[in-house]
């Protein structure tokens, strides 16, 4: 996935088999950053790498990196005519060589940001743009609280440590512009995100997803959240037969001068 810190480990398998909406409402992502024929770009957190893909059928030469050792195996192996690495955003060292840099639905995950955008900022050319969507202010808000309050319930050892950064434009945009660069555009939006249609969807989701908020817990401590967690969502995220997440997406652009 998406690049992450080691506090959540991630199962390639799994996540190619349950987080396919997370790639595929990517889709659009890449038409903003709309890749030309030539460019040099990188995409951050690239996961199994299905986007990288796309990028590289408009002609570019991408290359995708993700922290965790599993993701890009399972890249290489899903598109062995790419180049993949693995690599922490918050070491990057690459130098100014990329056109652009692509992220989707990583850099929630990275909880010290202002890393993350200054390595950014040092691996593209003048001239050159990042391009990102990832969670902002509000997402996952009513899942998060859920998550704890059956915690409570459940009363079987100290919740693990909220693993995301979720931040509001402005927030962002500043941490953009004290890095370096031009802030083009700035927008957070809802995005009720479908994620199964399978009655076990949600437990996938956490299962998958929110790790570390469960990892203090036993296994039957495990089970028992994420069933109190089900009971009490089904009537709000449960519709026409499939489970909707309650997404806030924040999408940026922003160019290096």
């Amino acid at each position: 996935m998406p690049d992450c810190p080691e506090l959540n480990v991630w199962d390639a398998t799994k996540y190619d088999t349950y987080g396919t909406f997370v790639w595929r409402l990517g889709a659009d992502l890449i038409e903003f950053l709309d890749p030309q024929s030539g460019e040099r770009i990188l995409d951050v957190g690239c996961g199994t790498g299905h986007l990288t893909a796309a990028i590289a059928d408009a002609g570019a030469k991408v290359l995708g990196i993700d922290s965790s050792q599993s993701m890009i195996n399972r890249a290489r192996t899903n598109h062995p005519l790419l180049r993949f690495e693995v690599f922490d955003v918050l070491e990057l060292n690459l130098g100014p060589q990329f056109d652009a840099v692509f992220s989707n639905a990583v850099l929630h995950w990275i909880t010290k940001p202002e890393i993350a955008v200054s390595k950014i900022f040092n691996t593209l050319k003048p001239g050159g743009r990042f391009v990102a969507e990832f969670g902002g202010k509000g997402n996952i808000s009513t899942i998060i609280t859920a998550i704890y309050r059956a915690h409570e319930r459940v009363g079987g050892g100290v919740i693990g440590d909220d693993p995301w950064y979720f931040p509001s434009v402005d927030e962002y945009s500043c941490l953009l512009e004290h890095a370096g660069f031009i802030v083009e555009s700035a927008h957070l939006f809802d995005r009720p995100t479908p994620i199964g249609h399978e009655e076990e969807a949600l437990s996938t989701w956490l299962e998958v997803f929110s790790v570390p908020l469960l990892k203090g817990l036993t296994e039957s401590g495990r089970n028992r959240v994420v069933s109190i967690v089900e009971e009490e969502l089904r009537p709000l995220m449960y519709r026409d037969g499939a489970w909707v997440a309650d997404y806030v997406r924040l999408r940026v652009m922003a160019l290096k001068p």
